[in-house]
C-alpha cells in the first residue's frame, strides 16, 4: 500500500507505481527519450496515460554523467509546455517536476505539478528542501555522491548500504524538521556508484525498510544494465524489467521508466504472485 497526499490530492494504490520518464532535453543517455519538439513530447505522453503510468516525471535538464546545468530560463521553458498539457489534458495523472532548483519547483507546481523529485536531495540549491515544505508536495529525495558532471570520476563508499542508509535517515530528519510531510527515497543508481556499488544496492534494497518511507527506484536503461551485458541503452530493457522485479519483490513502492508497458506487466504480475 502506498499513499500520497499533495495540495489536497490524494493519490492511493495497493500496488507499486509506474512513473513514465519525460525528458524534454536534446541530450539524454538513452536517445529515444530526449524530446524537444511539443508535438512528440505530447505524444509520449499519451502513449504512456494510454498504458496506464500513475505519475509522470517531467525534466528539462539532462542528468547524466558529465552533463553541465542548463540555464533557468532554458530549463522553464523545456518544462512548461508539457507540465500544461498534462495538467489540462491529464488533471488525474500525477505530474513529477525533476529539477534540483527550487524555482523551477515552484514554477511547475504553479503549472499543475504534484510533487518534487531531486536528483540531489535538495543539496544543489538551499531553497529546495524549504519550497517543497511550503509548497506542500511529497520530494523525491535521492542520493548522489558528487554532482553529474563528475560523479562518475571516482565514486568512493566504505559501506555504500550502510552509508546511504546513513544519508537517508538525516535527510528524512531534515525535510520533516522543515515541514515536508512525505518524503520518498531514491538509491539513486548510477549517480556516484561503480557498478559494483549499484549490484550491492540491489542485492540489500530490503535494508531501507527501516527507513518507512516508500522506496522508487530509476534503473532503465542504465550503464549498469547494458555495459555487464556488452549492449547499448536501446537493448536494455530485458535488463530493466530484471531489476524492476527483483526491486518489488524487495519493497520497491515506485518503478521509475522509460517503458510504461513492460513495467506495467510486472507491477501486474508481482501482485498476482503475492495474491498466491
Amino acid at each position: 500500500m502506498i499513499t500520497l497526499n499533495s495540495r489536497g490530492r490524494q493519490l492511493k494504490s495497493e500496488k507499486a507505481l509506474v512513473m513514465g520518464i519525460i525528458n524534454c532535453t536534446d541530450d539524454s543517455f538513452y536517445k529515444a527519450s530526449s524530446l524537444q519538439q511539443t508535438d512528440l513530447i505530447f505524444k509520449r505522453i499519451d502513449e504512456m496515460v494510454s498504458l496506464g503510468a500513475d505519475i509522470i516525471d517531467v525534466g528539462g535538464q539532462t542528468t547524466k554523467p558529465g552533463s553541465l546545468q542548463v540555464s533557468l530560463d532554458i530549463e522553464l521553458e523545456r518544462i512548461s509546455p508539457a507540465i500544461s498539457y498534462l495538467n489540462s489534458t491529464y488533471p488525474d495523472v500525477w505530474v513529477s517536476i525533476d529539477t534540483t532548483r527550487s524555482l523551477v519547483a515552484s514554477h511547475a507546481v504553479d503549472l499543475g505539478a504534484y510533487m518534487v523529485n531531486d536528483i540531489s536531495g535538495g543539496d544543489m540549491d538551499p531553497e529546495m528542501i524549504p519550497t517543497v515544505a511550503l509548497l506542500d508536495v511529497p520530494f523525491v529525495c535521492m542520493h548522489m555522491q558528487g554532482r553529474p558532471n563528475t560523479m562518475q570520476d571516482s565514486p568512493h563508499y566504505g559501506d555504500v548500504v550502510a552509508e546511504l542508509v546513513n544519508f537517508f535517515s538525516k535527510k528524512i530528519m531534515q525535510c520533516k524538521t522543515a515541514g515536508i510531510k512525505e518524503i520518498i527515497i531514491d538509491p539513486g543508481f548510477g549517480f556516484g556508484k561503480t557498478l559494483e556499488h549499484n549490484y550491492t544496492l540491489v542485492k540489500h534494497l530490503h535494508q531501507f525498510a527501516s527507513l518507512l518511507t516508500p522506496l522508487l527506484v530509476g534503473f532503465s536503461r542504465k550503464s549498469m544494465i547494458y555495459k555487464p551485458l556488452g549492449t547499448s541503452p536501446e537493448d536494455a530493457l530485458n535488463g530493466t524489467t530484471v531489476l524492476n522485479t527483483i526491486a518489488l519483490l524487495n519493497g520497491a513502492s515506485i518503478l521509475r521508466v522509460h517503458d510504461v508497458k513492460e513495467a506495467m506487466e510486472v507491477v501486474k504480475l508481482i501482485e498476482q504472485l503475492q495474491r498466491a
